[in-house]
């Protein structure tokens, strides 16, 4: 099934990111995370993807035991980061080989230690260039990254969003967004996104607070902004990590809700069409996740 098919006849779409892990504890949290998401039935599962061979491996070897065991699409990562060209398309047609016809097509991060990114000899600067590298070869449904609070990197927001036009022009089918905690700046995103011709599906990327330490973290790599009201709710619960987890879940529920209906969240307010979907990062566990599509499903049935 290609995302841009399912993406076309059926809204909302439901999806879950995963990692692939790197011990066999991991893999078993992971594989019980996994089992429980999907008696959800998700509309796909992406799975991130490390440079290097072995770790790119893994991607492969999980993508497809997803889709063999599980009868979830996947959808698989791809980075520029540490591969030529032509070990690019190796990797492809190692996806192709596993059934999957999906892939999110990324620059990757530099290297540990290294403050700005470089190709490897052969390689691909920048996501647009790998972008059309898949186009080419054909035979996939190519999903992007975007960025509603601007990616770090970025001179300026109108540069960001240059970037990304030349994305979606080499071929991007779907945008998944960086994960955010206010809905304003990414309604705002998806408004310019629109006014500079990007017509292109963008599903919202939600992220449940679970660790008020590790959000921290993320907010602080990602730049991505934490409200007052958040931070606040968080700071009050932060050492009990039952009322963290609730706090995080509450606030993911009603962040889906209004994405997704944003006419029944404020009624005499005019606004656009909601979000085709949520893309929800599991960091490899599922109680959050479980919960809040739970929340969403429930408020749906009695709303109907």
């Amino acid at each position: 099934m290609l995302i841009r098919e399912r993406l076309a006849h059926k809204r909302p779409v439901f999806s879950f990111e995963l990692f692939p892990p790197r011990t066999e504890k991991g893999e078993a949290v992971l594989w019980r995370s996994l089992e429980s998401l999907a008696v959800l039935e998700p509309d796909f599962v992406s799975v991130t993807y490390g440079a290097g061979g072995g770790a790119r491996e893994r991607t492969v070897e999980l993508v497809g035991r997803i889709k063999r065991e599980l009868g979830i699409e996947p959808l698989a990562h791809l980075t520029c980061v540490g591969a030529s060209r032509d070990e690019l398309l190796r990797v492809l047609d190692r996806l192709e080989q596993h059934g999957i016809c999906n892939v999110l097509a990324l620059r990757g991060d530099p290297p540990a230690g290294e403050r700005s990114f470089e190709p490897a000899p052969g390689g691909l600067r920048y996501a647009s260039d790998l972008v059309e590298l898949i186009r080419e070869r054909g035979g996939f449904s190519i999903g992007a990254a975007c960025y509603p609070e601007v990616h770090p990197e970025a001179a300026s927001a109108e540069a960001d969003l240059e970037h990304l036009r030349r994305k979606v022009d080499a071929g991007v089918d779907f945008l998944i967004s960086q994960l955010f905690f206010d809905n304003a700046a990414f309604e705002g995103f998806v408004a310019r996104a629109r006014a500079r011709g990007i017509t292109t599906p963008i599903i919202p990327g939600i992220m449940p607070v679970t660790n008020v330490s590790q959000i921290e973290r993320f907010t602080a790599l990602c730049g991505a902004r934490l409200p007052e009201a958040l931070h606040g709710r968080l700071a009050a619960v932060a050492d009990d990590p039952q009322e963290v987890f609730w706090a995080g879940v509450t606030y993911a529920a009603y962040q889906c809700r209004e994405l997704l209906e944003p006419a029944r969240a404020e009624p005499f307010v005019r606004r656009p069409p909601g979000a085709p979907g949520i893309h929800f990062y599991t960091l490899n566990r599922s109680p959050a996740t479980r919960a809040i599509y739970e929340i969403l499903r429930l408020a749906r049935t009695t709303s109907a």
